[in-house]
């Protein structure tokens, strides 16, 4: 409406105009404030809410065409205790055992327990300006500033000796909506998580490229952190980790760590791992290869004497080889090839499983480059890992539907889960009927 930006004494002075004498106070103190405003007869809602050291304002037509069955939004940006509403349901998705909390404006909030969505009892449906005021409190004012920009953002929030939770604000078509990903404030140990002594071997190499890769939500970010702290505990060494956002926090045990933030700490993963090479670093964890650019840069920094763990969206050991590769173009795929086929030490790639009486397992496949696998990626053969990963047993890999079956025959999962968790779905299929395994689904025993 104007060609200028509000400062915020400007914003605080024009609402206080407006405001009842009850509230004038809390505006020019910057705390929340929330009231109504008749004017040309309509009835308009004003929320003002604290952002960092800035005031935002919401006015809202509450009275334009009202539905009986909508419920009126309730705002309220903070509890009795003083601390943001948000917290409350992110105590009960803590509460509930869950892994995401899901807002969604004209929804009831959601979480993800066990890997199905639920919603929170209890809970009413949430309009757009009870999203908006739940959530500004909250966000930093540069994610906020990248939100009204691009409708989208990411950081992270805390609730002190509880958890942290990594936040995706976001628009669709319903309004504004976020997910919050909860982070323990406890790390899981690599003893905790039972990881093969071949994958801890990892920890110990002194340059190279080691991947875990598994979609989103597969618990990728849990496997690395406590690859980390595995790391801390055991070597003398100097970490850096660069992160979207920070999500488990390491204390020194006897590494020295350095957590850095994209968009807080450095401008991209690039320019973080680029400038890491002068930081005299041990070992660099990319906490996603998400371009290029970065991809290209991990793999000569590996090959320069450090070793660097990273993170990629794909679903088998041999696909994370193609992935890299083709990333590249035509020209530089044969040079790629061969650099990868010296710095690549290891892939993990995994996916979460629904344990039978709730809780989830994690089934993992394991890569490690010996010389046949090395050859294989230098001579562009990457169909025939598989084969040399069935043979290579011995030296600690696994293939998928080896481990999902074997979670079948221990009864931690079920048939239909661990199926449709397979990549190669034939081939699991008549590994389930050779132990006469069934499934319940319909259209695949026949």
């Amino acid at each position: 409406m104007v060609n200028q930006q509000l400062s915020t004494s400007q914003i605080a002075e024009l609402i206080r105009e407006i405001a009842p004498s009850e509230h004038k106070t809390s505006i020019e103190t910057r705390k929340p404030a929330r009231f109504e405003y008749a004017s040309g007869g309509n009835t308009l809602t004003v929320v003002c809410a604290p952002n960092g050291e800035c005031l935002s304002a919401r006015i809202s037509i509450s009275n334009a065409k009202p539905q009986a069955e909508s419920p009126k939004p309730q705002v309220t940006v903070n509890d009795d205790a003083g601390e943001p509403a948000i917290n409350r349901l992110l105590r009960k998705m803590f509460q509930m055992g869950a892994s995401d909390l899901h807002l969604t404006s004209n929804h009831r909030p959601m979480v993800r327990v066990h890997g199905d969505m639920k919603e929170i009892p209890g809970e009413n449906i949430i309009m757009h300006q009870t999203v908006a005021a739940l959530l500004e409190p909250i966000t930093p004012p540069a994610n906020d500033a990248q939100f009204r920009d691009i409708h989208d953002t990411d950081f992270a929030h805390e609730i002190p000796g509880l958890a942290r939770f990594r936040v995706n604000i976001f628009m669709d078509r319903y309004g504004m909506g976020a997910v919050f990903r909860q982070i323990p404030m406890e790390i899981m140990t690599a003893e905790k998580l039972e990881l093969s002594k071949e994958i801890l071997d990892l920890c110990f190499l002194s340059k190279g490229l080691v991947l875990v890769t598994g979609p989103t939500g597969s618990g990728k970010s849990t496997t690395l952190c406590a690859l980390v702290d595995y790391i801390n505990r055991h070597r003398n060494d100097h970490i850096i980790t660069i992160e979207d956002p920070i999500e488990f926090v390491h204390n020194r045990k006897k590494c020295l760590i350095n957590q850095r933030e994209v968009h807080v700490h450095t401008r991209s993963f690039s320019q973080a791992l680029r400038a890491a090479l002068r930081e005299d670093p041990d070992i660099v964890l990319v906490g996603e290869m998400r371009d290029l650019e970065t991809i290209s840069i991990a793999i000569e920094t590996a090959e320069t004497g450090h070793l660097v763990f990273g993170t990629l969206h794909t679903t088998t050991a041999a696909s994370t080889v193609d992935r890299i590769i083709d990333q590249f173009p035509a020209d530089r795929q044969s040079q790629i090839r061969t650099m990868l086929a010296t710095s690549l030490e290891g892939v993990i790639s995994q996916t979460l499983c629904k344990k039978i009486g709730g809780g989830r397992v994690a089934a993992m496949e394991v890569l490690l480059v010996n010389n046949a696998i090395s050859n294989l990626i230098r001579e562009g053969k990457i169909y025939q890992i598989p084969s040399i990963m069935q043979t290579g047993k011995k030296q600690g890999m696994t293939v998928l539907n080896d481990i999902l079956f074997k979670l079948v025959t221990d009864k931690l999962v079920e048939p239909e889960e661990a199926y449709i968790k397979s990549v190669e779905k034939g081939p699991f299929l008549a590994m389930l009927k050779s132990k006469s395994i069934k499934l319940n689904l319909t259209g695949l025993d026949e």
